[in-house]
């Protein structure tokens, strides 16, 4: 009984977590159009944004998992916290001065805290409780992260951005202005966001001491994962011994990279169409509010109705169909009022079918690592610098054809994540055992 509630509590804490890391990562979606107007950049410099923020993922991954040893699970938490809540602080110098880099700078602490946390919190999650139910309790953060996500992107613009803004925007890019004129309408935009930066930093800080003095329970991922399913890691040389898990890495990395892309280039898509920021603002939020379905129908339905490996299988097919509509159907639609073309909804309903990618991925490629759990753990949050690199291979492919020729990158993706879902998950050597 005492487990139990343990195991409540530490689920409700993680799913506050979870909450803000998606409030933080999601935000990205209008930070991109926000900088490329205010800090003067082109589209594919623009994508540099989920670059920064993401690639931190890959460098800081194992030295993630090294603190985590060192310092244990909630003062690497904290620690977390500290160094997220000091990229938010770097905003201000940035804003003050308008300098990109500076604002990268901040980007890429900032998912240098996020490294440290999704290193400790996603194998947590999978392992509180049965292995076969992973994808469930992942699917109860997941909504917390997906909410987060759709209030995030609404909130920073109603933060940052007046109703007046669209003539201003179009008078910026219309070339008429003189350049002091622009210096001081561009200085007064990018100023902005120092106030709200400033505010989202001290309260980071203030939940990760929060988290330290908790009663988030010290756990040993090691052993727990032992304890669930017995330690396979004997004879295995390294965390590479494991190609179910060295797989797995890879589908992360194309998984998060394509749903990345249909969430942060979806404003700029809306723009090619003649809608502006003010009103584009709503379409990752129509994707991640698509995302959340699918993690309520994954709480429900799996593991009882169907298995995590069926819902992968199911999602990562239904994920290619949507993304071959998205690039190849080219139909004028209105929707909500907004004149859009058709494709640019298909791109907001994949957020149904990555809602249960990503948390049937995560089980199949950590269980029975014994052992090596901590650093397989890290292994695939490495993976999720796909969301660093694909907005960038998107950027310029669009930069070069057009903004739906670019999601033609989402294809190799997805059918790569089928052959995880069918064959990768099951590969446990790389070279068959001989029997005798």
């Amino acid at each position: 009984m005492n487990k139990t509630k343990t195991n409540i509590g530490a689920m409700v804490i993680l799913a506050f977590m979870f909450f803000i890391f998606g409030f933080v990562s999601w935000v990205n979606s209008i930070l991109i159009p926000y900088f490329r107007i205010s800090c003067e950049l082109t589209h594919f410099e623009s994508y540099f944004v989920t670059f920064a923020f993401y690639i931190a993922y890959f460098i800081m991954a194992i030295p993630s998992s090294m603190l985590l040893k060192k310092v244990g699970f909630k003062t690497g938490i904290m620690v977390g916290f500290i160094i997220m809540a000091i990229g938010m602080y770097v905003f201000v110098p940035a804003a003050m001065v308008r300098e990109f880099g500076l604002f990268l700078t901040g980007l890429f602490l900032i998912g240098t805290g996020l490294a440290i946390l999704q290193t400790a919190a996603n194998p947590f999650v999978t392992i509180i409780g049965p292995i076969e139910s992973a994808a469930r309790r992942i699917s109860v953060v997941g909504i917390c992260n997906k909410v987060a996500g759709i209030i995030s992107p609404l909130v920073f613009a109603a933060v940052i951005l007046n109703p007046g803004d669209s003539e201003m925007f179009k008078l910026i890019e219309s070339g008429t202005l003189d350049e002091i004129s622009k210096n001081l309408i561009l200085d007064d935009l990018i100023r902005r966001v120092i106030v709200p930066y400033a505010i989202l930093g001290t309260a980071l800080l203030i939940f990760g001491i929060f988290i330290k003095f908790s009663s988030l329970p010290e756990i040993d991922t090691e052993e727990s994962n032992a304890e669930s399913e017995g330690d396979s890691s004997e004879n295995r040389k390294s965390v590479f011994s494991y190609p179910y898990l060295v797989l797995g890495a890879l589908a992360i990395f194309f998984h998060v990279g394509s749903q990345v892309v249909a969430i942060d280039t979806v404003i700029n898509y809306a723009g090619s169409m003649g809608v502006d920021m003010l009103e584009a603002k709503v379409f990752p939020s129509y994707t991640l509010a698509c995302t959340m379905i699918g993690y309520i129908i994954g709480i429900f339905l799996i593991p009882k109705v169907i298995s995590q490996r069926t819902a992968l299988v199911i999602c990562s097919t239904l994920g290619l169909v949507l993304s071959l509509l998205a690039v190849l159907v080219d139909v004028p639609v209105v929707f909500f009022g907004h004149h859009i073309n058709l494709s640019l909804l298909f791109l907001c309903a994949m957020g149904f079918p990555n809602a249960l990618i990503y948390a049937s991925i995560w089980p199949l490629s950590i269980h029975n690592l014994g052992k090596f759990t901590k650093i397989g753990s890290s292994l695939l949050v490495m993976g999720l610098c796909g969301n660093a690199i694909m907005p960038q291979i998107y950027g310029f492919i669009a930069q070069r054809t057009s903004f739906r020729g670019g999601y033609w990158i989402l294809i190799p993706c997805f059918l790569y994540l089928i052959f995880f879902a069918l064959k990768g998950y099951k590969i446990n050597y790389w070279h068959k055992k001989s029997s005798i």
